[in-house]
């Protein structure tokens, strides 16, 4: 199994940083999800581990070896694109095998490679047609062919089920980490969806404006946010993150005990929504909306203007225009730095 590490990798055009000194390792056979908005640096990131573009300053290692400035063909990868870079006149079976046929792989080995992928992805039975013929989840298998025929150790896929539906994206994802796991190779998957990551990955890389903002496994990540973009971007609805004089004002006085020796007006207070809960006494608030989805319920409201979601198991009695107190868990806080927008403690 092959291990992939960037040093202090950078990629700059016009003077402008796409990529600013990314540090990351992924062991080997394990998936890593390089995750974050668009424009942040990912999809970048990932053409530079391929070789797709040049580094500015950094090195990149891939198993051990220097390949920064090595060919793309020279680094034992694969990569999977979003538009699946399919061949529209050749059959699956010529699309999944033409990188061997370019590579001059012997027939016999080339046609064991094929079977042997088509057997894996449910493709013997449709090789012979067009891709034009297929769905566009037969489409992603095929591209995914392509790559487990090349039988690199390392695969790079770039938001490889963004166009496909809702459905088919939830069974692609399991079959994806499946394949994976089965082949034992080291993945590195981009992505805009914190969904694909949290549900696939063993490590995420979370980025923003070029830069990491955390690196941790996806349990850490929801658990733990290192700032307040990790709490408002991972985690469906988003962590509640308020000024604390914000909760206070609103009545949270004896709810909330903020970390000593740090000045409270400088502190902002996260909790996710589903750790919050409705009562008789507590925290003011006007209920905005309400949205009922059958197993719980998410009661929007404000806090002194600030927006604030209360996630509830089952249907709440409750309507846009109400007044509700809303109860918090000390232990479930997190606190940030207004300022800066790190974590400074948990409670």
């Amino acid at each position: 199994m092959v291990s992939v590490e960037l040093k202090a990798v950078s990629k700059s055009w016009g003077g402008a940083a796409a990529v600013d000194e990314v540090s990351f390792s992924v062991e080997g056979g394990k998936f890593l999800a390089l995750l974050g908005p668009s424009g942040c640096g990912k999809s970048t990131t990932l053409r530079l581990i391929a070789g797709l573009e040049e580094t500015s300053s950094g090195a990149i290692m891939i198993g051990g070896r220097d390949v920064t400035h090595a060919q793309p063909s020279k680094r034992g990868i694969a990569m999977v694109f979003q538009n699946y870079a399919l061949f529209p006149h050749l059959s699956v079976a010529e699309n999944i095998a033409f990188g061997l046929q370019v590579r001059k792989v012997p027939r016999a080995e080339r046609d064991a490679r094929l079977a042997r992928a088509a057997e894996i992805l449910g493709l013997s039975g449709l090789l012979d047609r067009k891709p034009s013929q297929l769905s566009g989840g037969q489409q992603q298998r095929v591209a995914l062919g392509r790559a487990i025929v090349a039988e690199a150790p390392v695969c790079l896929m770039d938001e490889p089920l963004s166009n496909l539906d809702a459905q088919l994206r939830v069974e692609m994802r399991r079959e994806l980490r499946e394949l994976q796991q089965r082949l034992g190779i080291t993945m590195i998957y981009v992505t805009h969806d914190q969904i694909e990551a949290m549900t696939m990955a063993d490590q995420v890389v979370l980025m923003r404006n070029g830069r990491i903002e955390q690196d941790a496994a996806p349990d850490e990540l929801y658990e733990n946010p290192a700032s307040i973009f990790v709490a408002r971007f991972v985690g469906t609805p988003p962590m509640n993150v308020l000024p604390l004089s914000a909760v206070l004002a609103a009545g949270g006085a004896g709810q909330l005990t903020p970390p000593p020796g740090l000045d409270p007006t400088k502190l902002a207070v996260g909790i996710r929504p589903e750790m919050t809960e409705l009562g008789d006494a507590g925290i003011a608030a006007d209920v905005v909306a309400v949205e009922y989805l059958g197993a719980d319920t998410l009661v929007e409201t404000r806090i002194g203007g600030h927006g604030f979601i209360v996630r509830r198991p089952g249907k709440v009695h409750t309507k846009p225009g109400e007044s509700v107190y809303i109860t918090l868990s000390q232990s479930a806080l997190h606190w940030f730095d207004q300022a800066s927008e790190r974590k400074v403690v948990r409670g």
